[in-house]
């Protein structure tokens, strides 16, 4: 009965500091998530203008894996663009953490969340170890519906362009305001 309550009494105390953490390690994901989105956005916003809608599927399917490649190794951390329709099921099919994470972000935006207060944060325990878990969500923007967009709302030289670059899209039917994906950090401790 002793020991339950002293370790009772252990984690009661451990909590302030570990919401000090998790704080820390929020800011610092925000840190490394806004920049990147942020340059993802100019990039495809150059492409669309030099070369229409089209050319912002290069940058989805070449520059974004690159950008997060290189954060990825700078930061030790891995960070990785995921949603439940991918577009390329290689890199951006969620684990089973991202999964809830998009559900918690899709059920605040339904009650009215504001789009850029959309995250997830928490430390969670894995056989392999200890790990900050972060994720901040992408909205669809009114632009993006030119190749995320319904049927009608996508050209057809857009769709023949993702037919040819992602033979298994699932990637459309969304309209501006719905949770496209997030932006995934997986950072051991």
């Amino acid at each position: 009965m002793k020991k339950s309550l002293l370790l009772s009494a252990l984690l009661v105390l451990s909590m302030p500091a570990m919401a000090d953490k998790l704080e820390k390690y929020r800011e610092e994901s925000r840190a490394v998530v806004g920049p990147f989105m942020q340059q993802l956005m100019a990039e495809n916003k150059k492409a669309v203008t030099e070369g229409g809608p089209e050319s912002a599927i290069r940058v989805c399917k070449d520059i974004a894996p690159k950008m997060a490649g290189d954060i990825s190794r700078q930061q030790g951390w891995k960070l990785a663009r995921v949603s439940n329709k991918v577009r390329n099921p290689m890199l951006g099919t969620p684990d089973e953490w991202e999964q809830k994470a998009l559900k918690k972000m899709e059920k605040r935006l339904a009650k009215g969340e504001k789009p850029e207060t959309l995250e997830v944060a928490e430390i969670v325990k894995e056989p392999s170890g200890k790990y900050l878990r972060y994720m901040k969500g992408i909205v669809l923007q009114p632009g993006c519906v030119a190749c995320h967009g319904n049927e009608s709302e996508i050209s057809p030289a857009v769709k023949a362009r993702l037919n040819e670059e992602y033979p298994h899209d699932q990637a459309t039917g969304y309209k501006p305001g719905d949770l496209r994906g997030g932006v995934s950090i997986k950072r051991r401790l």
